[in-house]
């Protein structure tokens, strides 16, 4: 959507502006508490182990660290018996895979069985909480409201049908759900779960280059820089500059991705200019082997400046703190004396996991702003949504390039389109997974994942967990992201469909 309005140089109105704000906000929120208790939480937690947990024992835990509610003896009890159920049926449901007794796991079973009870509460609580997702978007995760030029959601508080006082009520209140847990659950979690994990502020720093386009826009122009997180460049690790990021810098090479480019591999090609060609003249199938000296992804290998770059939200708040953003400055720098470490461990698998702690509840903190930003237009009159104009065809150029950025949950997304004969002429998206998860360029540069892989220690190949944690803390997509076969042939699970 950004892309074609930068391309026909629209200007959307300003409660558009506030409405995609508060859906990509909720989706930062929920996305990222489901990332921490669902998809990671099992690479630090043993499950099994909490059986072996004293419920008064992780009681007096939570209670420390809290003062969340549901904390009572009575409750660790229940969660305790529900887990026991599920052992003894052997039937361990979303528990079943995983490494459970493997050395590197650390927490007693008391903490283990806290984040069991809140791996459980997580998943009522984010099924509540994205309903402000529905109420502005209709559909999650695939917003059905954006218009170029807009939002289709009406804005009218005499109307029933579209985003009124009522509306408003139900989304704060939402929205105060969301921020309570984040910040008595999830961020006493996070620090608990990490104070037993210190070493892991030594492993998995990757290429030490970090993009960020930047996010919530504070004014309606295309591609504005007045962002509320900043858009900038990390080089080297090095905070005390943040470099410009230039569109025109973004290229993306195809060596060792299953892909081929008119004229040869070996340089990389700008997005206006970029070719996504399934005709592969290797192997068929080219994956029944890796030859990691020849094309070994399905990913290309997206670079800034021909430098590789790890996005997301230790991007994000990398840049935004040495920019000089004070809310993310003042709760960062609160993190790392809560675990007693210093800036440096930023920049490791356990910074990641941190990053995305402070991103969510900053986040949270804003959902009400914005809210509010968007019933302070309704009370003086502000109702406009689109520009009705601009979404007619007729009234575009015949010929036009732009590009859009957005700041995704995973990372730096960005849309390049050209048009002619106002139809699509090219079209490329460098998504947060082939920024993080792309294979080697044409110079030979790993990509964040294998670069981030580099020296670290496994006690057992066959339950590599270890590599597990670095690779979960860029929470990959498995939409854009390298799927891990077995090579061996072994059987590791079995789907059955109905």
């Amino acid at each position: 959507m950004r892309g074609v309005e930068n391309a026909l140089g629209i200007t959307i109105p300003d409660n558009a502006r506030i409405i995609r704000n508060l859906i990509a906000g909720i989706q930062y929120v929920q996305d990222h508490v489901i990332h921490f208790y669902h998809l990671h939480a099992l690479d630090w937690v043993d499950i099994v182990s909490a059986l072996q947990a004293d419920p008064a024992g992780t009681a007096k835990l939570a209670q420390s660290i809290s003062d969340w509610p549901n904390s009572s003896v009575s409750y660790f009890k229940g969660v305790h018996a529900k887990l026991k159920g599920f052992v003894d049926a052997g039937q361990l449901g979303p528990f079943s895979n995983a490494y459970w007794g493997h050395p590197a796991y650390k927490l007693p079973p008391e903490a283990n069985l806290m984040a069991v009870a809140h791996y459980l509460e997580a998943l009522e609580w984010q099924r509540e909480v994205i309903k402000i997702h529905a109420i502005l978007g209709a559909k999650n995760p695939h917003a059905q409201t954006y218009l170029v030029g807009g939002m289709s959601i009406p804005v009218d508080p005499n109307s029933q049908n579209a985003l009124n006082a009522g509306s408003i009520a139900t989304m704060s209140a939402l929205a105060k759900q969301a921020h309570d847990f984040v910040a008595k659950v999830y961020i006493p979690d996070l620090l608990a779960v990490a104070s037993f994990y210190k070493e892991w502020a030594g492993y998995g720093g990757g290429v030490g280059n970090f993009l960020s386009y930047g996010e919530f826009p504070n004014d309606n122009i295309s591609n504005t820089d007045n962002l509320w997180l900043p858009r900038g460049i990390i080089l080297n690790k090095d905070l005390s500059t943040v470099h410009p990021v230039d569109q025109a810098k973004v290229s993306e090479y195809v060596t060792h991705s299953w892909y081929e480019y008119p004229g040869g591999d070996g340089k990389s090609k700008h997005p206006w200019d970029g070719v996504t060609d399934h005709k592969y003249t290797g192997p068929n199938p080219p994956y029944e082997w890796l030859n990691t000296d020849g094309k070994y992804s399905w990913l290309k290998a997206p670079r800034y400046d021909d430098q590789a770059m790890e996005v997301g939200p230790l991007a994000r708040m990398l840049v935004a703190y040495a920019s000089g953003h004070e809310r993310v400055q003042a709760v960062v720098n609160l993190v790392l004396q809560k675990l007693g470490v210093g800036p440096a461990a930023l920049f490791s698998t356990l910074g990641r996991v941190a990053a995305r702690g402070v991103e969510t509840l900053l986040t949270a903190e804003m959902l009400p702003v914005w809210l509010g930003d968007l019933a302070a237009n309704m009370k003086r009159g502000d109702l406009k949504i689109h520009d009705g104009e601009m979404w007619e065809p007729s009234n575009w150029p015949k010929t036009a390039q732009g590009y859009g950025w957005h700041e995704a949950p995973r990372g730096a997304l960005g849309h390049w389109i050209k048009i002619e004969n106002r139809k699509i002429a090219n079209y490329q998206c460098v998504v947060p997974g082939t920024w993080n998860g792309s294979p080697r360029d044409g110079n030979g540069q790993r990509g964040p994942y294998e670069q981030a892989l580099l020296d670290t220690p496994v006690a057992d190949p066959e339950q590599p967990v270890e590599i597990l944690r670095t690779v979960h803390s860029f929470d990959p997509c498995m939409a854009c992201a390298v799927h891990v076969v077995d090579s061996k042939r072994r059987k590791i699970t079995r789907v059955r469909v109905l």
